[in-house]
């Protein structure tokens, strides 16, 4: 007799970041097919409503919020707006995200601090103002989002890059501190995905199709849709041994020297 009852997540809350597209929306896609309630987090209302409306046709139900990752006041009136709409909060997957490229020797210092506290500084800020309603829970889960550039280092994303490797320290740091509090935190650290950031490199970039294709054993760029089963697992009971780990979805490509 088959039991998925330890992958259901009908009756929790998630709040993901930066949902309305890419990655986010992989994720979020995910969370809403194994029964959870979303909330989408973004700036741009019109994307935020196209994806709900995405989320609603596969039967879930799923709201959104214009936030600003980078400003805590209004981090902290999306998780409150989330506790208000669905009745608390259980998986908050932190997945906002920016990239300027540039060499480190010119780097603009006001792209780097913008990086910095979109990525990494807003991943702090939502865990911070989440805990409470996770903790409430007793099984939260926190996802967020690194990048395989946290393992390596490519010339034109050192502000991305260190932003990334932080993530990676801190998700260790909250795992580490929230454990007893029944909060489970892991980071994904997603390879090279056909997103519209990706694009852009591609552009920029001629050679880097080609060089992503032969690299990576499985022979393709990542999909958003590759990462809908595994925060479903994450978000999971299935999953509930598992805390501070750092996980490339990268098709393989970091695998290789």
């Amino acid at each position: 007799m088959r039991d998925a009852s330890m992958f259901d997540l009908t009756g929790r809350v998630a709040l993901v970041t930066g949902g309305n597209g890419g990655i986010g929306l992989g994720c979020a896609r995910g969370l809403a097919k194994a029964g959870a309630r979303v909330m989408l987090a973004g700036r741009n209302a019109a994307k935020n409503s196209e994806a709900v409306a995405a989320l609603a046709a596969l039967g879930a139900e799923a709201d959104s919020v214009i936030a600003d990752v980078t400003e805590e006041a209004s981090v902290t009136a999306m998780v409150a707006r989330t506790v208000a709409r669905f009745g608390g909060l259980d998986i908050l997957v932190n997945n906002a995200g920016i990239n300027i490229r540039n060499r480190p020797e010119v780097y603009d210092i006001a792209d780097w601090h913008r990086v910095i506290a979109t990525n990494l500084t807003s991943t702090m800020l939502a865990s911070k103002a989440a805990h409470p309603h996770l903790k409430a829970g007793g099984r939260g889960r926190v996802i967020t989002n690194g990048s395989m550039l946290s393992i390596f280092g490519l010339p034109f994303h050192a502000a991305y890059g260190a932003s990334k490797g932080g993530v990676v320290q801190l998700t260790r740091s909250l795992a580490v501190a929230w454990g007893g509090d029944g909060i489970t935190v892991n980071c994904l650290l997603p390879g090279w995905i056909d997103t519209e950031l990706t694009r852009r490199a591609r552009t920029d970039m001629p050679q880097l199709n080609d060089n992503v294709l032969s690299r990576t054993p499985k022979g393709r760029w990542g999909e958003p849709a590759d990462f809908e089963g595994i925060a479903a697992f994450l978000a999971s009971d299935a999953a509930a041994f598992i805390t501070g780990v750092a996980l490339p979805v990268d098709g393989g490509f970091s695998v290789q020297g």
